[in-house]
């Protein structure tokens, strides 16, 4: 049985997944602020080789090439190539868009094709299974929505500025989002209550004030450095009103929290249905839903009156790892595009 290893380099996180005979056995994500130096990625790939000593052979997709640590996209293709290229040689693929999978030669001739595709990489999958979906990725960082149509990938737009456009990438993470950049005010004691423009507070403390889990997902520092349990989470928060956690109640920190969630899933809704309204995707077509929000996409595709899949049933992924093959969507599906190309 061979095994290929998808590595998705990001600027935040490294994603890997492993797959076998067409079915995703496993998948990790590793924390790797790229933008402290490529030092992150060298402990971020050490922190993956247990998993990646069982692959023979490695596709490649990134977005770590954005990263402030490099001048420009070229420079940071051409240096997370190189990287990749030292630790496993011709071994490893790289995911070039359109133009498929190619050598590191060719994907540095082809910058432009390998940087912030991935996105393609899972749509293609897709379309692979379902002739005609919307897939709406919602990550630690940013959404991306990508129509599928009569089995083909329906783009509108291929690079990041494009795509900003079109509201078929909105720029607000899970987790990683500041909430100054997702709300200017909330409910609170009657009033509408101007937030503090600071990095007070981030999207994962919103959602640990909702109840959810972030165990495993939310690895980076809080925006103080300080921990992440409830009290915590609603400390911070409560700065952004201008007030501290004994100010006010559980419920109405809970009722702060909804506000500002609601406010970054109406902004994800409004890129997809700017998407459909583009592109004809079927009435009947399916929501795939990937990302550490996947949960999240389910309750937009409800708004939209559609059925939502979790990209990692669709994947086929053991139960063992099926919530983080949804969250590395783009890590699994080069993995399987590659699977199926060479075996």
């Amino acid at each position: 049985m061979t095994v290929t290893a998808g590595l998705d380099v990001g600027g935040a996180h490294l994603k890997v997944a492993l797959v076998a005979d067409g079915r995703t056995i496993a998948a990790h994500q590793v924390l790797c602020p790229l933008w402290q130096g490529l030092d992150k990625l060298d402990a971020a790939l050490t922190d993956a080789r247990p998993l990646l000593a069982r692959a023979e052979r490695f596709a490649v997709t990134m977005t770590g090439e954005l990263s402030d640590l490099f001048p420009d996209r070229e420079t940071g293709v051409h240096t997370l190539v190189g990287r990749i290229e030292a630790d496993f040689g011709q071994a490893a693929r790289f995911w070039m868009g359109p133009h498929g999978f190619g050598s590191g030669g060719e994907a540095r001739a082809r910058h432009a094709d390998v940087g912030s595709t991935n996105f393609l990489a899972t749509a293609a999958l897709i379309a692979r299974k379902h002739s005609d979906a919307l897939l709406i990725d919602f990550g630690s960082t940013t959404a991306d929505i990508v129509p599928v149509v009569g089995g083909a990938v329906r783009p509108l737009g291929v690079s990041d500025a494009e795509r900003q456009a079109t509201g078929a990438l909105v720029y607000t993470g899970y987790t990683r989002t500041a909430v100054m950049a997702v709300a200017c005010e909330a409910p609170f004691g009657g009033q509408w209550v101007g937030l503090a423009r600071e990095y007070l507070a981030t999207m994962a403390d919103v959602r640990r004030i909702l109840g959810h889990d972030l165990s495993g997902i939310d690895l980076h520092a809080t925006a103080d450095g300080k921990g992440k349990s409830l009290e915590e989470s609603i400390k911070r928060l409560a700065r952004m009103l201008g007030r501290d956690a004994r100010d006010g109640s559980a419920e109405a920190w809970g009722g702060a929290a909804r506000h500002i969630r609601e406010l970054q899933l109406r902004s994800i809704h409004d890129g997809a249905t700017r998407v459909l309204s583009a592109v004809d995707v079927g009435p009947q077509a399916p929501v795939i839903a990937a990302g550490i929000g996947a949960g999240d996409v389910h309750e937009i595709a409800r708004r939209l009156g559609r059925e939502a899949i979790d990209f990692g049933v669709l994947a086929g992924a053991n139960a063992s790892c099926l919530d983080f093959a949804t969250g590395a969507a783009p890590a699994v599906a080069v993995a399987l595009l590659l699977d199926a190309e060479t075996s």
